[in-house]
């Protein structure tokens, strides 16, 4: 069984449909310098809901601990936040990828810490087959919870249309904060 989530940025409005949900992924930043103008407002629609939260951070070249640290700074953790690094310029290497995810992992040691990417990305870029706590994987061409890729994934997006959305590989919402506390 398998439960549903979507991601949201700022094209998406704050009183997204948080109907039939357990989860949400939103993006904060991305680089050193944009942060999504609407993600506070998104942050309390899914508070409100009692969803599963986590947050996303879309990296860009440049300094790894720059743009994590940046990230970082925006955010009021709560217990079971859940945190994602977003790996699709090409710009970033497998290198800056891994070492994002294990600077994050070392400053908020109480969350648990992901990678994003889409299945092209972790099939053909990806040589390490490092996602910290967990794999998040972009796969439109397959069915909701069964992405083409033999790795252990803990998130699947299946679909963007008319969101982004996403299937959890967990048993239900109370598995999910179990796990994301750590």
């Amino acid at each position: 069984m398998a439960i549903k989530g979507v991601d949201v940025s700022s094209y998406q409005p704050v009183d997204y449909s948080t109907k039939g949900l357990d989860f949400v992924f939103i993006k904060i930043t991305e680089g050193r310098s944009y942060t999504n103008p609407k993600w506070v407002d998104q942050r309390q629609t899914a508070r409100d809901a009692g969803l599963v939260t986590g947050f996303y951070h879309f990296a860009r070249s440049g300094s790894v601990s720059g743009q994590a640290d940046y990230f970082l700074s925006k955010i009021n953790l709560v217990a079971g936040d859940i945190l994602v690094l977003d790996w699709e310029d090409t710009g970033v290497s497998n290198a800056d990828k891994d070492a994002w995810i294990k600077y994050v992992q070392d400053k908020r040691p109480d969350h648990r810490v992901l990678l994003y990417c889409n299945r092209e990305y972790w099939l053909n870029r990806d040589t390490t087959s490092f996602a910290g706590d967990g794999l998040w994987i972009a796969d439109y061409a397959a069915d909701a919870g069964k992405p083409r890729i033999k790795a252990k994934w803990r998130f699947h997006q299946y679909t963007d249309s008319p969101i982004d959305t996403n299937v959890g590989d967990f048993d239900s919402r109370d598995a999910l904060k179990e796990w994301a506390k750590g």
